[in-house]
């Protein structure tokens, strides 16, 4: 049964004669979640029931295995709350729900699925992937009718790289996946594809005015499905960029809400200062970590009161649903710490109650690895907050490369030995595998940028983030060298992709107009990622790595059966690397092959790196 055909069913009703002359019948406007599924591991439901005057009615359910456990009413009456018992036996099948007032009566048909074969155990991302972060506004339009359509604030303007609309949707990102798997990609992450009803900004995707449906302009729901299913079988797995620590301003909810205190601040407009630290801080006042977590993002981003229990199970189960609906591979949490820190360790449990082979990773935007390590699941935290998310995004590395890459000087604070000391911060991470480490996505400046334009530190930088104990993410257009201002500038770093437009006369995918340097990047990253979908080494493998000399730093990656060795020397001379000094690594092997160039070096003897290059060896 289609999406299309539940919401069918699920608005349909009917009611007793009314005498002439009286109100229309009350009908009930939604459901959400809009269906569900036995055999989920914990057995409740809350269902959110909307329609004028609702709370008037009284629901009743007559189903084997599944009962009506509780109703809560709230301050509108336009909304009921149902929370439902399913038995682990229940069977799937169509609920019949029947609300009554008096002579009126609403029956409401309400579908229970049967989850697909291995749902709980499917297999999510991690170190042994490749994940591609896009925009899909920014990406590719595969259907340019639904650029603009009726009823949405926001039109198509593509001319407005700060906050237009451009146009890509879902059937575009469809027409790039092969271009995605040839590249060497096995996992993507698109910025939310849910509605932005918003009159300005909406392609962002951060300011959800729907969270049960796919923005039209993107495409349905179905169409979100199906291109899950096409990138499964291109072997590519898709994450899911879920908000749970705000909403769209234009949200149906904002003009009715649930209850006062559904949003913080009394749905007035109080921002937060962004002092992350407050959370974990043991001198923090309470002023500043409330600030933090119940200030909102911005004036059109409304705060989750996440203190509330209904707003705490909705979102729970929202993205429970998406994961369960599309057939997804895991999840990106978007302003990770902003959230209530009790709702955040009740969410991440009954999220991976579900799934407990999957991967999460939060955004904790800070350089602070005590503050990244903080959510993290295993780790022991001084408070008593306990997490069940297994990875984070590793902002503090991240930073530590581009500085690195770019100082003046190496030592042991700054260049390529900042880089080695700021692994020592692994001792914080439970496992550092899950952490992702990124060259760039869509809030930063453009890597090429950063690094001056300077190709062979762009791949020095595209080799470290690729080989290192980490899961690899890498930004649309990173492989075209694409550019943008070194400060931060949203509209530049998200320009369209070249190619993902009819007409566009420098095409990524079929290499046109692309510039030799362009075609060199590309293949070189091409080759590095291809390679690593065959290295369980680099997926799993130890790291002993080695305090850099003149510039040049050099680590391996062993698992007891292969080696690879990785030299980055920056420096303006070829740096010579005595083999006496990797005994511990080097020891029984005679040569190594360089991935890229396929010269054979002798480990018996110095091994000169050229200036301002990289060796990448498979040692034999």
């Amino acid at each position: 049964m289609t999406y299309r055909h539940l919401l069918a069913l699920m608005f349909c009703f009917c009611a007793a004669a009314l005498p002439a002359g009286a109100a229309a019948a009350p009908r009930i406007e939604r459901i959400e979640p809009p269906h569900w599924w036995v055999g989920m591991k914990h057995p409740k439901l809350q269902l959110l029931v909307h329609g004028e005057r609702i709370a008037d009615f009284t629901p009743a359910l007559d189903h084997p295995g599944v009962r009506i456990a509780a109703v809560t009413r709230l301050a509108s009456p336009n909304y009921l709350f149902v929370d439902l018992e399913i038995a682990p036996d229940a069977a799937p099948g169509t609920l019949e729900l029947s609300f009554r007032n008096g002579r009126n009566v609403l029956r409401q048909a309400y579908m229970l699925q049967a989850r697909e074969p291995g749902s709980a155990e499917r297999r999510s991302f991690g170190p042994q992937d490749a994940i591609l972060n896009f925009v899909p506004d920014r990406f590719a339009n595969g259907d340019p009718a639904n650029d603009d359509l009726p009823g949405f604030h926001d039109k198509a303007r593509r001319s407005d790289d700060q906050m237009g609309r451009h146009g890509g949707d879902i059937q575009g990102i469809v027409n790039m996946l092969d271009y995605i798997r040839d590249m060497g990609y096995t996992m993507i992450w698109p910025t939310p594809l849910t509605e932005n009803n918003q009159k300005i900004y909406s392609y962002h995707g951060y300011g959800t005015t729907d969270f049960y449906k796919i923005d039209a302009r993107f495409g349905s729901n179905e169409d979100y499905r199906r291109m899950v299913q096409a990138a499964k079988a291109k072997g590519i797995g898709v994450i899911l960029d879920l908000v749970l620590n705000h909403l769209g301003s234009e949200h149906w909810w904002m003009r009715d809400l649930p209850s006062r205190d559904w949003v913080t601040q009394d749905g007035r407009f109080v921002p937060t200062e962004h002092y992350r630290t407050s959370v974990s801080d043991p001198y923090a006042s309470q002023a500043d970590r409330d600030n933090f977590t119940q200030g909102w993002f911005t004036d059109d981003k409304p705060d989750f009161n996440q203190r509330n229990p209904l707003v705490a199970t909705y979102l729970i189960q929202n993205g429970i649903w998406w994961m369960e609906y599309a057939g997804l591979a895991g999840i990106r949490v978007d302003t990770y710490g902003y959230s209530d820190t009790a709702f955040l360790a009740e969410w991440s449990r009954r999220t991976m109650l579900e799934y407990p082979k999957l991967n999460i990773v939060g955004e904790e935007w800070s350089s602070n690895p005590l503050v990244v390590a903080y959510w993290l699941r295993g780790r022991a935290n001084a408070d008593g907050f306990v997490s069940h998310t297994p990875g984070m995004i590793d902002f503090p590395l991240h930073d530590a490369l581009r500085r690195a890459l770019v100082a003046p000087k190496d030592n042991d604070v700054s260049g390529m030995g900042e880089l080695y000391a700021a692994l020592v911060n692994d001792r914080l991470y439970p496992e550092p595998s899950k952490m992702v480490l990124f060259e760039g996505n869509h809030d930063v400046p453009r890597i090429f940028s950063v690094l001056g334009e300077d190709l062979a530190l762009w791949k020095m930088a595209m080799v470290y983030v690729a080989t290192m104990p980490r899961t690899p993410q890498f930004y649309y257009g990173t492989e075209v060298l694409m550019t943008s201002p070194t400060q931060r500038d949203d509209g530049a770093t998200r320009r369209d992709f070249p190619g993902g437009w009819p007409g566009d006369k420098v095409n990524a995918v079929s290499g046109a107009g692309l510039t030799a340097q362009q075609k060199e990047a590309q293949a070189f990253l091409r080759k590095l990622l291809n390679w690593r979908k065959s290295q369980p080494v680099v997926h799993s493998g130890q790291l002993m790595h080695y305090a850099p000399l003149g510039g040049t730093y050099v680590y391996f990656r062993h698992d007891g059966q292969r080696k690879v060795m990785v030299a980055l020397n920056r420096g303006r001379s070829p740096a010579r690397l005595a083999p006496t000094r990797f005994h511990e690594m080097l020891a029984g092997h005679e040569s190594g092959t360089d991935v890229f160039s396929g010269e054979q070096f002798d480990l018996r003897k110095s091994i000169t790196v050229p200036a301002r290059s990289v060796l990448l060896l498979e040692l034999k």
